[in-house]
């Protein structure tokens, strides 16, 4: 093995299988472009960006990790999103959240 090499196995590799997903339109409304990262909360992202916010939160974007999608003025497209996973508490961001998803802004998660 060489040092930081990473052995996959041969194929395809399927991201989020069997994950519940959410599709939202999303728009641009802003002046500027604005980018998103695969793991950023999409609950807490710009406000410049005009979507059904409720529907995002404990979501993040379904694309590979360390990828983005990227807005420009008056872009509007549609996106996946999954769950976040694992102790389902957000801290920072734009704070909005802070804690626990269940208990986020009175709303389960």
């Amino acid at each position: 093995m060489i040092p930081g090499e990473i052995i996959t196995p041969a194929g395809e590799i399927e991201l989020n299988t069997g994950r519940d997903t959410v599709k939202l339109l999303v728009a641009n409304t802003g002046d500027r472009p604005i980018q998103v990262g695969s793991h950023f909360h999409f609950y807490e992202v710009n406000n410049a960006l005009n979507f059904d916010r409720e529907l995002a939160l404990g979501m993040r974007l379904d694309i590979p990790a360390g990828t983005a999608v990227r807005f420009e003025p008056g872009d509007e497209k549609e996106v996946s999103l999954v769950p976040l996973v694992g102790s389902r508490r957000v801290y920072g961001f734009n704070g909005r959240v802070n804690g626990e998803l269940v208990n986020a802004e009175g709303r389960g998660g």
